[in-house]
């Protein structure tokens, strides 16, 4: 355990929410905002900051559209966002002796 430097620790990703969220993402190709909604278990309000936050980090990419008049948005992991969330489970790995 003497390697391991908790600051190395992604701040963008040590959230929560935020690695919920990116735990769901990298394991499907988009998903829509209710969707992460029901598996975050989150408020609109903090998975919104949260995605929002996600983006400008360049972790992830939003497209909006609107279907039957109503706003959707779907989520899907960039490869820098797919390299950051490696190197976050990576560090946590090296946490843990393993």
């Amino acid at each position: 355990m003497g390697d391991f430097d908790y600051q190395k620790l992604d701040d963008i990703i040590h959230s929560r929410i935020r690695l919920a969220i990116m735990s769901v993402l990298v394991t499907i190709t988009e998903a829509d905002f209710n969707f992460l909604k029901k598996q975050v278990n989150a408020t609109d309000g903090n998975l919104s900051v949260s995605l929002k936050k996600l983006e400008d980090a360049g972790y992830l990419t939003v497209t909006k559209s609107f279907i039957d008049r109503k706003p959707s948005s779907k989520y899907q992991l960039t490869e820098e966002g797919r390299t950051a969330f490696k190197v976050y489970i990576d560090q946590l790995e090296k946490l843990l002796g393993k």
